[in-house]
């Protein structure tokens, strides 16, 4: 009998577009506090999300454009594959995904996908450990600006980073079985494995150039191509942001938030951490933005390290707003969100354990003479400052590799001119 569904399968299906229903009555019923919140939600895109990830974008885009992801596949696929069984390639996805933030790194892993440099499996392991908050975020919105405390920028970027590698080694081991075959195909040859550094160096350059030859765009259609692209994608975060910050005010409005405030400091209590955590945790778990904001501005008698525990499992749980963006960047390129998901759940509790671990050794014994509470308005001089400078060496080595890229292309255009004459 194909017309007869089980009674779940019905249920789960009429969920969604009840809730959607029910979101729609709220919305008639709170039509300014909806309001409100849409405008929120469109400035924080317009000041925030906007200039600082659509450059990104449009970079990446550029960089692929001109081949430099092949240059990093062969320089860095002796390290990659073992450690994390990703190609080389990937080491530029992580490299722009780092310091860019969510969501570029699944945006480079989705046009990896889509040229099918990586299998789906790989991928998914990729855009597991990849996707992350930005450093300039960390340290400066999250340690300055709700902690008031630039000292602790170090010990959330251990945590989180930290717990971002150890999910990418974990992660080496999801789908093993399934990948083997894609694996063994990709995998390079083994005269490759052992080439000297010089040829491997050759043998990349000439890959980035050969990439750049098939693609075939000019400077021109590559940049309006990129802007087009970001463009396009930056709206979808842009929009996504927008709901669930209009979402969040419609389940306050309804009395669903304080619920689950009053569950998750139920859970909290058992476990042996301070309920008051709850609100910056749920609020968390919507949208990281005001998680970690919650998470910082908790009660002044919580002790810190929990508060700091709580805001790492924010940034690297990502937020459901994060998680959407994700899902609509990996649609159609055949890669799951469930591994993803899991992987977000497995660093939250990674990152916020290292917080834990690390916090005696970080901020009390080894660096408590250096490493003190500043005013927010120096803080930002003694404590990041290696990090900005590792950013900094970063962008010069992507501005170079474009150059180089670019010295690359002009100089095949002027041998194969010389070639015709």
């Amino acid at each position: 009998m194909k017309f007869i569904h089980s009674g779940k399968g019905v249920r789960s299906s009429l969920l969604l577009p009840l809730g959607l229903a029910g979101c729609l009555l709220l919305m008639l019923i709170h039509p300014e506090a909806s309001l409100a919140a849409a405008v929120r939600g469109l400035a924080v895109w317009w000041d925030v999300l906007f200039p600082s990830l659509f450059p990104f974008f449009v970079i990446s885009e550029l960089l692929l454009g001109f081949g430099v992801v092949h240059l990093f596949g062969g320089l860095l696929d002796p390290f990659m594959r073992p450690l994390f069984r990703i190609p080389g390639s990937g080491g530029f996805v992580a490299a722009m995904g780092y310091v860019s933030g969510y969501p570029v790194g699944a945006r480079l892993t989705a046009k990896l996908r889509e040229q099918n440099l990586v299998s789906r499996i790989e991928g998914e392991r990729l855009v597991a450990f990849t996707t992350s908050s930005d450093p300039i975020f960390l340290l400066g919105a999250v340690s300055v600006g709700f902690f008031h405390d630039a000292s602790l920028g170090l010990i959330l970027a251990l945590s989180h980073y930290g717990g971002g590698l150890i999910v990418g080694l974990l992660m080496s081991f999801h789908g093993r079985k399934e990948d083997a075959e894609a694996y063994s195909h990709s995998s390079p040859p083994p005269e490759s494995i052992g080439q000297s550094i010089g040829l491997r160096i050759q043998t990349s350059f000439s890959s980035m150039a050969e990439a750049r030859r098939k693609d075939g765009r000019s400077l021109g259609e590559l940049l309006r191509g990129a802007v087009q692209t970001s463009l396009q994608l930056i709206i979808v975060v842009g929009g996504l942001v927008v709901f669930f910050n209009v979402l969040m005010e419609l389940l306050a409005r309804a009395g669903i938030m304080s619920s689950l405030f009053s569950l998750t400091g139920t859970l909290l209590s058992f476990i042996g951490c301070p309920p008051e955590l709850a609100q910056a945790l749920v609020n968390g778990l919507f949208e990281v933005t005001l998680g970690a904001r919650s998470a910082g501005g908790a009660g002044a008698s919580l002790p810190l390290h929990f508060k700091v525990a709580a805001a790492a499992f924010i940034l690297s749980w990502g937020g459901l707003s994060v998680h959407a963006q994700i899902a609509s960047i990996l649609n159609g390129t055949g890669l799951r969100y469930l591994p993803f998901m899991a992987a977000r759940a497995l660093h939250a509790v990674l990152a916020a354990a290292l917080v834990l671990l690390l916090w005696k050794p970080v901020t009390g014994r080894g660096l408590s003479s250096t490493w003190t509470t500043l005013p927010v308005a120096t803080a930002f001089i003694p404590a990041p400052s290696g990090i900005i400078a590792s950013l900094g060496l970063m962008s010069l080595f992507l501005a170079a590799a474009l150059l180089l890229s670019l010295a690359i292309m002009v100089s095949i255009r002027v041998i194969n001119i010389l070639r015709r004459d």
